[in-house]
């Protein structure tokens, strides 16, 4: 998929440039998203760039770079149909031994966060977002050939056109540049279940 920015949409007006073989996205100082859950604050100001399908069945396959050195920077993937209803996944730079690899699922304005800890000296991850109608499944890699699942969720306001793409934030007082590369949109990866037939509703 060549980068035309004519495929994008901006959101939160991010400073951004646009190659043939990538894109680059800037961060501002405290640009965030999160909803209420424990922190009990409200940030919606994350700079994005979406695009929008109507494909039931279909995977976002997308290299990040970034060499983040300030507490919660982040860059990956985003689904995002309004404030209160989204899903990323992400590094979350923490320290100089370690950041969060992580996922937030937010519904109905509330937010959650599954992490698991990843050496700080990884500075390329490729990230994987698959749709089955309304459920989606988020991988990550390495290498860009072996995928690990992160997390499967359902959102329930994906019954037309999702908005997915790629995001970056520095909630804190910083800034960084995050390459996004070796972007495929492609059928979906996520293969159907085999094992235990669905329940009869």
């Amino acid at each position: 998929m060549k980068t035309d920015k004519t495929m994008w949409q901006p959101k939160n007006d991010p400073r951004v440039k646009f190659y043939d073989d990538r894109i680059e996205l800037t961060t501002m100082p405290h640009t965030d998203l999160w909803q209420r859950t424990y922190y009990h604050f409200r940030n919606d100001n994350a700079p994005m760039l979406l695009m929008k399908t109507a494909e039931k069945f279909f995977s976002f396959t997308v290299k990040t770079t970034f060499i983040s050195s300030h507490r919660f920077d982040q860059c990956g993937i985003i689904v995002y149909f309004d404030s209160e209803n989204w899903l990323k996944a992400s590094a979350e730079y923490e320290n100089e031994k370690m950041q969060h690899l992580g996922s937030v699922v937010t519904v109905n304005g509330y937010s959650d966060w599954a992490t698991t800890e990843a050496d700080a000296k990884i500075r390329q991850i490729w990230y994987r977002l698959s749709r089955r109608e309304d459920d989606f499944c988020i991988e990550c890699s390495f290498d860009g050939v072996t995928f690990s699942q992160m997390r499967i969720c359902h959102m329930p306001n994906a019954v037309g056109e999702v908005p997915f793409g790629i995001y970056a934030a520095s909630p804190e007082q910083s800034s960084f540049t995050a390459i996004f590369s070796d972007m495929e949109i492609s059928e979906c990866k996520w293969r159907a279940h085999e094992g235990q037939p669905p329940d009869v509703e």
